[in-house]
């Protein structure tokens, strides 16, 4: 009764089988399963539709792998790389997104070979994470103790001011000093780590620094020049970054240094050094409060740096709190002659106006208030601090009341002959000096800032003094007892170092060991104890900070279940006064947890502190050693505290790619440890198509207008129209039908089929093809009709060359033509009737 025909347009007809399949995952490795050997274990989120097992185009996929260690020792050096498979094509690294457990180092790769410690960003194609010291339960922080810092010469590089102590995240300690009054092209930063007694990775020191971001250069290429009395701040939301006074073309302002970085992280210009009458040649050393670094300019104005947005604070210079010094216009580099202290959230400074001032005159003190922006009630003009014009200042320093109260500010002034020392309450009144026994010091020392420290209750100020006949020696006063501080000398000298020539800046106090660092103008580095004064500090130390949140990174929860213990290693621990040791456990905000006396066999159970009440633990040991014969080249005692939770992991995150043609991304991690090579089950997540990748097919659905089948058939000329001309078929007939099948989409069509109910023909010629994006199909069919009008309607059923598996296949939109006969005629003269 019919007549059917099929032929291809530019859309070759496919069978399904033609389709390749979707790979399977890969096994666990055989590697990872055998007896004695550490394992690596991959799984896969998805970020951007949590809990959902494919992925979409430009969704973000976190990788994550779990490392089970099975090291018989510890510690052990432990290494996992991860190679982004595809990377730039199928996936590409997300920025910043690495993250390690706390006692790994991450490094970052473009080339899969060559690693290096800065995030290269999306160029990124692989990236490791590495443990020196990796422990075997794998849920603990490990940090070195420090060995007692010997009395002896090391490289400061020249006339470094004060020690700045930073502990690395592995737990070594450096000392970093900065030359002052120097600049600005020399060398003026140095860094020694304390933990081996050498110059720190990364020199040749000294290195310079520069107002420009970026790794630390090398030679006489600096562009800063630093005061002659320099403070400094540091950061306290970023480790290791560390703010000082600087001078720098056209402005002075705060310079930023990254220690851990070894780089320089930027200069914010405060005051432009081109005033008149009075100019900005200048500024003392900075100090902070309230999230603010203050200074002060030679101007006498202060100076304020936001430390958390690194910007000049809103509506800063404020106004001038002391007499100008060394600035005459012009004279570019001047030396602020002074000091800055904070007392109880005021910022106090001295000033000696001397030759090269504006105006000469005796040292003054003045105040500035943070909370109003401006002078401190009792301080609206400058109080006199030195018996006349000639004398001149190093320091500004507070004052306290046995309780531990603040009370008041002092300078210490040098002249012609003894120091003397002017004082004024908070309040602006004049004060009594205290009996520090600065004033019976010999003429023509110098008096530096104190360190300013509190243990077992008792406050105590450290000022470093030399000049005239003294070669360097420590003063000791305790606020506690309003008196020299007991135990140690009036005045501690340091004949073990340099021969007793030192000549003292300053001191850092390492609250973890107990000890003092000094440094000064002969440029050599020390160690003193503070109760005693002698040196060097026989005292050791570590601090190590327990987050176990921090060892995971899949974004799930239950990894933890309980604080074992704190242990120290490869220590014997009769050589230290335990009775005199410490142990002190902290919980994030600071506030002691537990005290525990420490035991002989150095284990301190931390069990008993619950994980959920204290998410985070410090745990700081220090000792008091009698021997000092365990700290050797080759070996290196250590405190490890730990946990019990699942294994660590170590993530990244890939975007998958735009690219419709990405139907997978995979992922598979290598590594090393003692136990031998390791490798990953590698995991792979489908990528389903979005809307944006998927096919767009359409029908059009016509019949022939002329009664021939050579012009109707496959190929043929027609004209086709959606409706036949009225009588063409008589009362019965037969039809001829062409159905266009077309994919406006970015990717194939596949699985395609026509659905016909009324001419099931056209489906059975059409069958079931491929139709490739931006292709079309034709189908030309026949039917014979017994009943006219007839309208006829087509669509077309298919699926996505990139749908994953079981993916539910897509119907079209319908398209309808109708076949006319004489009753057509009929129905349109009843309608015109």
């Amino acid at each position: 009764m019919s007549t059917v025909l099929l032929a291809v347009g530019a859309g070759s007809l496919q069978p399904l089988s033609a389709l390749a399949a979707t790979p399977a995952s890969a096994p666990h490795s055989a590697a990872a399963d055998a007896p004695g050997t550490s394992t690596l274990v991959k799984t896969a989120q998805n970020v951007t539709h949590p809990g959902q097992s494919t992925a979409g185009h430009g969704d973000t996929v976190n990788w994550t792998v779990g490392y089970h260690s099975s090291a018989s020792a510890d510690p052990a050096s432990a290494t996992i790389t991860d190679a982004i498979q595809g990377a730039g094509e199928s996936q590409s690294f997300v920025p910043g997104s690495l993250s390690v457990p706390p006692g790994w180092t991450p490094s970052w790769s473009t080339d899969g070979t060559t690693f290096t410690s800065a995030d290269p960003g999306a160029a990124t194609t692989a990236v490791r994470a590495t443990d020196p010291a990796a422990t075997s339960d794998g849920t603990g922080v490990r940090a070195s103790l420090l060995p007692p810092v010997q009395a002896a010469a090391r490289s400061t590089g020249g006339d470094g001011f004060t020690p700045i102590l930073y502990r690395t995240p592995s737990g070594d300690v450096e000392a970093w000093n900065i030359y002052h009054h120097t600049g600005p092209a020399v060398p003026l930063v140095v860094c020694n780590d304390l933990s081996s007694g050498q110059a720190c990775a990364g020199g040749p020191w000294p290195r310079p620094l520069n107002t420009t971001p970026g790794p630390l250069g090398s030679g006489s290429t600096g562009n800063v020049y630093t005061p002659l009395t320099p403070q400094y701040v540091l950061d306290p939301g970023r480790p290791g970054v560390v703010y000082y006074p600087a001078v720098a073309a056209g402005a002075v302002g705060v310079g930023c240094l990254d220690m851990g970085a070894r780089a320089n992280c930027g200069f914010v210009p405060l005051l432009a050094s081109n005033g008149t009458p009075s100019s900005a040649n200048g500024l003392a050393g900075i100090v902070a409060t309230g999230g603010k670094a203050y200074g002060v300019a030679s101007t006498g104005q202060v100076l304020c740096m936001d430390i958390a947005a690194r910007a000049a604070c809103s509506g800063q210079p404020f106004a001038r709190i002391v007499p100008p010094n060394h600035d005459v216009p012009g004279n570019t580099n001047a030396l602020y002659q002074g000091s800055t202290v904070v007392i109880d959230g005021k910022v106090f400074a001295s000033s000696a106006p001397q030759n090269g001032s504006t105006a000469g005159g005796p040292p003054a003190l003045g105040c500035f208030d943070p909370a109003t922006g401006d002078v401190c009630a009792g301080w609206t003009t400058p109080h006199p601090a030195g018996p006349s014009a000639s004398a001149y200042t190093y320091n500004a320093f507070g004052t306290w009341d046995a309780a531990g109260h603040a009370t008041g500010v002092c300078t210490t002034d040098t002249t012609a002959g003894t120091p003397a020392t002017s004082c004024y309450a908070l309040d602006g009144s004049p004060a009594a000096a205290p009996a520090t026994g600065l004033d019976a010091l010999s003429a023509g020392t110098l008096v530096f800032n104190p360190e300013v420290v509190s243990t077992d209750g008792d406050l105590r100020s450290y000022f470093a003094v030399w000049g005239g006949p003294n070669p360097g020696d420590t003063l000791c006063y305790s606020w506690t007892h309003a008196a020299p501080c007991a135990g140690f000398p009036a005045l501690a000298g340091h004949p073990g170092v340099n021969g007793g020539a030192t000549r003292d800046y300053g001191y850092s106090y390492d609250a973890t060991t107990g000890c003092l660092i000094g440094l000064g103008d002969a440029g050599v580095l020390f160690s003193m104890d503070p109760a005693s004064g002698r040196s060097p500090c026989v005292h050791s130390g570590a601090t190590v900070e327990l987050r176990p949140s921090a060892f995971y990174c899949d974004g799930a929860g239950g990894h933890v279940q309980g604080y074992t213990q704190a242990r120290l290693e490869d220590i014997d621990l009769a050589h230290a006064d335990l009775t005199a040791s410490t142990v002190t456990v902290s919980d994030t905000g600071g506030d002691v947890v537990a005290r525990p006396a420490l035991p002989a066999n150095g284990i301190i159970d931390l069990s008993g502190i619950s994980a959920a009440d204290h998410p985070s633990l410090t745990v700081t040991v220090q000792l008091v050693l009698t021997d000092t014969s365990d700290f050797t080249t080759d070996n290196h005692p250590a405190l490890t505290a730990s946990f019990q939770g699942d294994d660590p992991q170590v993530c990244l995150r890939t975007m998958v790619a735009a690219d419709c043609a990405t139907t997978q991304v995979t992922d598979t991690a290598t590594g090393a440890d003692s136990t031998g090579a390791l490798t990953s089950n590698a995991v792979s997540v489908d990528v389903e198509p979005g809307a944006s990748c998927r096919p767009h097919v359409t029908v059009d659905k016509q019949i022939c207008t002329v009664a021939s089948p050579h012009a109707c058939g496959p190929g043929g000329a027609g004209p086709w129209a959606k409706t036949s001309p009225v009588g063409l078929l008589g009362l019965l007939g037969t039809a001829y039908w062409r159905i266009t099948v077309t994919n406006d989409g970015p990717v194939d069509a596949v699985g395609v089929t026509v659905n016909d109910h009324t001419t099931p023909q056209c489906h059975i010629a059409a069958g079931t093809f491929t139709l490739a994006a931006g292709a079309s199909a034709q189908v030309w069919c026949s039917s014979f009709l017994l009943a006219l009008p007839l309208t006829n309607t087509a669509s077309a059923t298919y699926g996505a060359a990139l749908d994953p598996p079981g993916t539910p296949p897509v119907t079209s939109a319908p398209s309808s033509a109708i076949a006319c006969s004489l009753l057509c005629i009929l129905a349109k003269g009843d309608r015109a009737a």
